[in-house]
């Protein structure tokens, strides 16, 4: 901002020296009487004045040449005494920068506030607050005496900016469903910072979001693809959620008859502190074991959460296991990411009832943890029950196709407590984001990406092998290699001084991913 001025002083003080000295050799006989004269020859604008003054008269005091001319450095001069007489004085506020936060207030005024707090029978807004806010839950200790003035809009940008270069970025290690990717800059460009796109609501006008629509449905259909089911919503608003939201429609599919929920420990952390939290409205019993330690015949069992690949690398094939549990009338929800569905097998074919995920890893940033594009993928026979907006394909009045919302009855706007969810919020943006990246890519280019990541963490794992100072894991793994040692504190120092972020996943192991 402050180049900007000088440079906005430097054009203004430029033009007025030509004009001066266009005069100046119009009228080179009368060239004392300008200086003296109580008429000045040159006539500006007054918006001008206190700029131009304190300009040239910090480079007349300095000895600053304009454009290294002395005949220049002689006019300003000039046109400064010259117009001396015509500067004004001007108040302190006056002076202050208008780019203020408060100016844009657009709430209740002062006087406003008088007015509805006497409509409510109150003299003021504070007697309003002091008869309806308890004081058992108002703090009146609290002091603000510290709070300075405030900043305008531009300071404010400017401070920000500041702290933002204290931060340091290192490298991060550590997975648990967040992954670096590459935001390809024409979908940054032309969707994340596009006004056009960025509401993360789907416009319930179906007629004039047909584009919007169709980026949606590209994302269920990546989603079935990859998870070899038939049915995908269009986005939920996290993994953790996504879980929790699958936990409710497996207690709705047995129509709430079984009470317990089982989540094997190789799911992520974060992921089972939402389910449990949420269980807690649905009356349900969450419980946490080992896959080998899971016994499906108590009969009070509606479903099991599990990873693949799990938080901490392993790839498991989980075949039987859900055969197993389908024998005892047991559903199976399977947590997973979408570019390891891209070498993988898919949990369709395993016999997954639901799947559940981030879509994060495809060109969304980590963002410090959020936002990011969940789903959730299931079979046909459960499609009254999923939660989430679905996009289907229909026709127009004029038998053209035409995308719509598809089964909203199951949705909160219209049966409200009895809707299959009561989360509304999806991640339109970042899922339509999700889809572009998949698009940009296609299939090959995607499963490049997941080919690389895998040679990483395979490269690391056989190096490690041949130093034989750690133990790495024997069961195979996509992009986390989980490793044995003799102090796990002691490696994640190391590698933090390094700039590196590893995870602890005890005292004697670490584990590092890979990404893009």
């Amino acid at each position: 901002m402050e180049r900007a001025r000088r440079l906005s002083n430097r054009a203004i003080l430029r033009r007025l020296v030509n004009e001066c000295k266009q005069k100046h050799h119009q009228s080179r006989n009368e060239s004392s009487s300008v200086l003296n004269s109580s008429s000045p020859v040159l006539y500006t604008p007054s918006r001008y004045v206190s700029s131009l003054s304190s300009f040239a008269s910090r480079n007349h005091r300095s000895g600053l040449l304009v454009e290294g001319r002395n005949i220049m450095s002689r006019n300003v001069g000039a046109v400064y005494h010259g117009i001396g007489s015509q500067v004004r004085s001007v108040s302190v506020d006056s002076l202050k920068k208008s780019d203020t936060f408060p100016r844009r207030h657009n709430s209740a005024t002062p006087d406003e506030q008088a007015k509805m707090s006497q409509s409510c029978g109150f003299d003021n807004l504070d007697s309003l607050i002091d008869a309806t806010v308890p004081k058992s839950i108002r703090i009146d200790s609290m002091k603000f005496s510290k709070f300075d003035g405030g900043l305008t809009e531009s300071q404010m940008i400017e401070h920000m900016q500041k702290l933002a270069s204290k931060n340091k970025v290192f490298k991060s290690f550590i997975g648990m469903g967040y992954y670096n990717t590459h935001v390809p800059p024409v979908i940054l460009r032309n969707i994340m910072e596009n006004p056009a796109w960025y509401t993360q609501y789907t416009p319930y006008q179906a007629e004039i979001s047909q584009g919007r629509l169709e980026s949606l449905l590209n994302y269920q259909t990546v989603i079935t693809d990859l998870t070899g089911l038939s049915m995908s919503n269009a986005s939920l608003l996290d993994e953790g959620t996504a879980a929790a939201e699958a936990m409710a429609m497996c207690n709705n599919i047995v129509k709430g008859k079984k009470k317990t929920f089982i989540i094997a420990n190789n799911c992520h952390p974060q992921t089972i502190d939402i389910c449990k939290t949420r269980a807690d409205g649905f009356d349900l019993k969450v419980v946490t074991a080992d896959l080998k330690d899971i016994n499906f015949k108590s009969g009070d069992v509606c479903g099991i959460l599990v990873q693949y690949p799990g938080t901490e690398g392993e790839v498991l094939d989980y075949g039987e296991f859900i055969k197993n549990a389908h024998a005892n009338g047991v559903k199976v929800v399977m947590a997973t990411d979408l570019l390891a569905l891209t070498m993988l097998k898919p949990p369709g074919e395993m016999g997954a009832d639901i799947v559940i995920g981030s879509a994060q890893r495809f060109g969304v940033p980590m963002g410090y943890g959020g936002p990011h594009a969940a789903f959730l993928a299931t079979s046909q026979e459960y499609k009254r029950l999923m939660p989430g907006r679905i996009i289907g394909v229909s026709v127009d009045s004029s038998g053209k196709p035409a995308l719509r919302m598809a089964m909203q009855t199951r949705e909160q706007h219209i049966r409200r407590d009895k809707a299959t969810s009561n989360i509304c919020t999806a991640q339109a943006l970042l899922a339509n984001m999700a889809a572009m990246f998949t698009v940009y890519h296609g299939p090959a280019g995607l499963k490049a990406i997941a080919q690389r990541v895998h040679g990483l963490a395979g490269a690391f794992a056989l190096g490690l092998k041949k130093l034989g100072t750690v133990e790495v894991q024997g069961l195979p793994f996509f992009d986390t290699v989980k490793v044995k040692c003799a102090d796990a504190h002691v490696i994640a120092d190391a590698a933090y001084k390094s700039e590196m972020n590893l995870r602890i996943v005890d005292a004697n192991t670490v584990s590092s991913i890979y990404d893009c």
